[in-house]
């Protein structure tokens, strides 16, 4: 079993910047990926910006030019650089990865979330 845990969200006002990290421990075989999640309107939770093992991101077209998602590999964390942040992206985010912790097995993991606030 993995588990996710995050940190760094907060308030800010708008135009600030936080940053979240979302740690990965417990039996890991391997990270398959890692990635950012937040409620939207008529969904159960939107992508917010991925990274698979080999480094290739995605982001949702909101976020684009103001977010960075990165991976620090060695110590099963993934980061995300959240700049110009605007009212509407306050959200609870959560975290959630692919990991492997029994070769030939993929399990997908959840954080328990942590709150973006951004006032304007």
């Amino acid at each position: 079993q993995a588990q996710l845990v995050e940190s760094g969200g907060g308030s800010v006002q708008a135009g600030g910047s936080l940053r979240l990290s979302c740690a990965a421990s417990g039996v890991i075989f391997s990270i398959k990926s890692m990635g950012w999640y937040r409620p939207a309107p008529g969904k159960q939770r939107e992508l917010v910006a991925v990274i698979i093992s080999g480094g290739s991101t995605n982001y949702a077209d909101s976020v684009k030019g103001r977010f960075t998602i990165s991976r620090d590999n060695a110590k099963n964390t993934v980061y995300l650089q959240m700049n110009s942040l605007k009212p509407e992206d306050t959200a609870v985010y959560y975290c959630t990865a692919d990991i492997s912790a029994i070769w030939g097995r993929v399990d997908n993991y959840w954080g328990q979330g942590t709150q973006v606030t951004v006032s304007s």
